[in-house]
């Protein structure tokens, strides 16, 4: 390791020449209060910026022990510094001239949400930061003195004001450690209680338009009916009063404006951690909960979808089901069956994206045509079954069908964006209807275990290296982690923003993988991808097997694991096991 006398005297040795003499400042330099490396330099100043770090020794970075003993809390300690870091920085960037993306100093701007980022982690050496640098040039020519401004004076100040525990605001820091304790504890009383949700009073749950995940300012704050209130004793909150949304069929109606959806949607995100002032820190979901809807024209790869779906007119196999354009209903049955897959025990469903055809049929279509000539089984017909022999429940939002009302076990109203516990009296309602059997037979659960897609199309070819190789992206040390990475080739990996990339010349589309909610975790759902295909090709391991091994992997060595070379980039941030499951599942 190098010292930061040293770095300085580089600079000036290449001040003024030409831009690749950026190159030979790659390395580790000894500051301080910090290690500062230069992971990977760009190739000029208009291309992506060049990739730095910072490693703060524990002893320096001096956080308390006690808030870096579990995962939840480290994450939250993360997130917090990586803000902080973000504030102090982002004063500086473009502070320093030159042309293209000369002085930008860009950081990993999180959402509501707190996630595991690369951009910001505790590991064993101490804290880590991870960050990118525009490398300041006139044209082509290195301009070393701007890049001194950044090094020598922007980045001290920046990291000794939010990089350091003493230099931060104590009761800030605790309060972000303490609320993912009561976050957690929350979630795991879910089970014990009976619950597959918690919604607290003063809860906000509207956002502040549909661009911006921020709380709706004057929003009405949300309260729980009385008969679905229970009191959680938080270890660092105490007392908190909320609706308990118990397990089963819950049902959410009401007019339209007046906040099903809205409830819904708080539901989804709830599986994730917020900040303070969010308005849903205390929205607390069943973690492994699954959005489902419809997808036209989605990729299916032998799924067996026969719990819903048989005797199609084609002959098509059901229970070993592929397409590369489905149709809404087959869509959503295979939503599920691979939601079950990758052990989902709570299902969010909103009829209005929904297939119709799916979700219900009514007496008189099924007077008009009988039921041996629709191969569709409702899901109205297996809801209760999926809960009762599965243990998966349902909350389905519902406008217009009523059929659902026989089966639901809590019927919620959505008015004025109060909530009314409406079971009893839709239970008198119904009385005046008779009775009404919304159930199927022949209720299966899918059986065998399903091989990931790339297995059949690649084991073949496994045994050439080539075949994974970047032998058609002709590159060398393309950004954002394409191409050649510590020596070794890889498939070129590309991010599209939040909702698709490309790996090699595949494009996954994930924009209807609602609960995906970081172009971080697409990002390193495309790692995770290229990191199967390279690795576990040939394994013949069941998708469910291969997901657990990667969940393994990144449990025990994290993020960095999955990038198979010495630099990480500083833009990935962990997904869940659902979306995972529905990235391979798209492959």
């Amino acid at each position: 390791m190098k010292s930061s006398v040293e770095l300085s005297q580089l600079l000036k040795s290449i001040d003024h020449r030409g831009y690749p003499a950026y190159k030979s400042l790659a390395g580790s330099y000894q500051f301080t209060d910090y290690v500062l490396s230069i992971d990977h330099v760009q190739g000029d100043p208009f291309a992506s910026p060049s990739r730095l770090s910072i490693l703060v020794p524990a002893r320096r970075a001096a956080f308390p022990p006690a808030f870096l003993e579990t995962p939840w809390t480290r994450s939250a300690l993360a997130d917090y510094v990586l803000r902080a870091f973000g504030r102090a920085i982002g004063r500086f960037t473009f502070k320093a001239g030159g042309s293209g993306k000369s002085g930008l100093i860009g950081v990993s701007r999180p959402g509501q949400e707190v996630l595991a980022r690369t951009a910001c982690e505790f590991v064993r050496e101490g804290l880590l930061v991870r960050f990118e640098v525009g490398f300041p040039a006139a044209g082509r020519t290195v301009l070393a003195d701007e890049l001194h401004k950044i090094l020598f004076d922007y980045l001290p100040k920046s990291a000794a004001a939010s990089l350091l525990y003493p230099a931060l605001p104590a009761k800030e820091v605790e309060a972000a450690v303490f609320l993912s304790e009561d976050q957690h504890f929350i979630r795991e009383q879910l089970e014990p209680l009976g619950l597959c949700a918690f919604v607290a009073d003063g809860a906000v749950l509207p956002r502040e338009s549909g661009v911006s995940d921020r709380p709706m300012e004057k929003a009405v704050p949300f309260s729980s009916p009385d008969s679905l209130a229970i009191v959680l004793d938080l270890p660092h909150h105490g007392p908190l009063r909320g609706m308990g949304i118990k397990k089963g069929i819950t049902l959410i109606a009401g007019g339209g404006y007046h906040g099903k959806s809205t409830l819904l949607k708080a539901l989804e995100r709830g599986v994730y951690d917020h900040i303070a002032g969010d308005g849903r820190e205390y929205v607390i979901t069943q973690d492994s909960a699954l959005k489902l809807r419809a997808e036209d024209g989605r990729k299916i790869t032998n799924a067996d979808i026969s719990l819903f779906i048989n005797d199609l007119p084609n002959g098509a196999d059901t229970r070993r089901f592929s397409t590369l354009d489905a149709s809404g209903s087959t869509s959503q049955a295979a939503a599920i069956v691979e939601g079950i897959e990758a052990g989902s025990r709570l299902f969010l469903i909103d009829e209005d994206t929904s297939a119709t055809n799916f979700m219900v049929r009514d007496a008189l279509m099924e007077e008009v045509v009988s039921k041996k000539h629709e191969p569709i089984t409702p899901f109205l017909e297996r809801a209760r079954d999926l809960y009762e022999k599965a243990g998966i429940s349902t909350i389905l939002v519902v406008g217009s069908c009523g059929s659902y009302f026989y089966i639901a076990d809590t019927v919620l109203q959505m008015d004025s964006y109060r909530a009314f516990d409406i079971t009893a009296s839709v239970a008198e309602i119904l009385k005046a209807h008779g009775p009404h059997r919304f159930h199927a037979d022949g209720f299966r659960l899918p059986d065998r275990a399903r091989l990931l897609p790339l297995t059949q199309k690649t084991a073949a070819r496994a045994s050439r290296p080539e075949t994974f190789g970047n032998r058609r992206s002709g590159g060398r040390g393309q950004d954002r982690g394409h191409g050649r990475e510590g020596g070794q080739d890889h498939a070129k990996v590309k991010t599209l923003g939040k909702t698709s990339f490309m790996l090699d010349r595949e494009t996954l589309d994930l924009r209807y993988v609602e609960q995906l909610i970081d172009s971080e975790q697409t990002a390193a759902l495309s790692y995770l991808l290229r990191y199967a295909r390279e690795h576990y090709s040939a394994s013949g391991l069941s998708l469910t097997a291969l997901v657990d091994q990667l969940e393994l992997l990144l449990n025990q060595k994290g993020l960095a694991a999955i990038c198979d070379s010495s630099y990480v980039p500083v833009n990935l941030s962990r997904p869940r096991r659902q979306e995972i499951f529905a990235c391979f599942n798209r492959y």
